[in-house]
């Protein structure tokens, strides 16, 4: 019997520091890789970080970046939040580890 497509999720420890790798790619103190996802919210800004294992490309200087609504830089301070490279603090609300993929048969079975 062939299994479908899968979703599984977890929840990793709260990276010491996230750094900007290249733009929508942050890296954290072990090298594993965090996707931004940036929602415009009355309030400001809101940011969820997915833990995805993705290929690295050479870093990109800020400079580089050109406007960048986010910082280049994030240390986890007490409290569930972050102090970003621009003195601004942002509150933890949960970061998660998602794989998506397939197993088994890649058609999931329709075939």
């Amino acid at each position: 019997m062939a299994e479908g497509p899968f979703f599984r999720a977890q929840t990793p420890l709260h990276p010491d520091h996230l750094w900007i790798w290249e733009k929508a790619v942050y890296v954290d103190e072990n090298r594993r890789t965090w996707l931004p996802i940036t929602i415009e919210i009355e309030s400001g800004l809101q940011v969820l970080l997915r833990q995805e294992d993705v290929p690295l490309g050479d870093p990109v200087c800020p400079s580089q970046l050109g406007p960048y609504q986010l910082p280049v830089m994030w240390q986890l301070y007490p409290g569930r939040r972050y102090r970003a490279s621009d003195s601004s603090f942002w509150r933890i609300v949960y970061h998660i580890k998602a794989s998506v993929g397939f197993s088994g048969d890649p058609s999931g079975g329709r075939g």
